[in-house]
């Protein structure tokens, strides 16, 4: 069964969960803030597909006083969540918040980065193509799109060791058991060579995978090509 990301229970438990699920979350997010430093202007306006809790936008927010975010989620829970935490911040005048998908956007060339980050792994192999085209129709030129995601794995290794590793994170072996049905069940995984051809294909320049821990990889990507 899906997991319910709009149930107050999965919202509430969400962000301790994620770090036994997910193999080097802090990592990753740490790298995905140096890869911004390095492409994105002191006035950047940046895009988060899929908001979650906020812990994203959290953390960038601090670290980068000057930019501004649009996010969007399609649970409203979610959602409020992340707006919670902004306000207790008092940081709501520098986001948008959207309750939907940003493919009913109807501007285009207005982000400077567009970010999914354990999103795009969810959604169906039928709407996969046109998701990421609207990324980077969003994106202004030279913009960057930069995503974390499982993939295919290429063999029982990685199905073997990752609910070993989760449950050295912390999860239980019934929990684990739980997460690799899941991982067939509720995702739409496609292959890491396909992936790459999907952003070329839309149009994406300068492909860079820039981690990968077990099957989850993470990329980046531009509208133009860079120095």
């Amino acid at each position: 069964m899906a997991k319910d990301f709009n149930s107050l229970q999965v919202v509430e438990s969400y962000d301790a969960h994620i770090r036994k699920l997910i193999p080097g979350y802090e990592l990753v997010h740490q790298q995905i803030q140096a890869v911004l430093n390095c492409h994105v202007a002191e006035d950047a306006h940046i895009l988060i597909i899929g908001c979650g809790t906020g812990y994203e936008l959290g953390y960038l927010m601090v670290l980068n006083p000057t930019w501004s975010f649009t996010v969007t989620e399609l649970s409203e829970n979610m959602l409020n969540q992340t707006r919670q935490r902004v306000e207790a911040a008092g940081q709501l005048h520098r986001v948008n918040f959207v309750l939907g998908s940003h493919t009913t956007f109807e501007q285009a060339s207005c982000f400077d980065a567009v970010l999914s980050i354990l999103v795009t792994h969810f959604i169906p192999l039928s709407e996969k193509t046109n998701f990421l085209a609207k990324a980077f129709e969003l994106l202004k030129p030279q913009g960057i799109f930069l995503s974390f995601d499982l993939i295919q794995a290429h063999s029982n290794f990685e199905q073997r060791v990752l609910p070993e590793f989760c449950q050295m994170q912390g999860l239980s072996a019934s929990q684990a058991t739980k997460m690799m049905q899941r991982l067939e069940d509720d995702f739409e995984l496609i292959s890491q060579q396909h992936y790459q051809s999907l952003l070329t294909e839309i149009g994406f320049d300068q492909i860079h995978c820039f981690s990968q821990i077990f099957s989850y990889v993470a990329y980046c990507a531009f509208k133009t090509s860079m120095d």
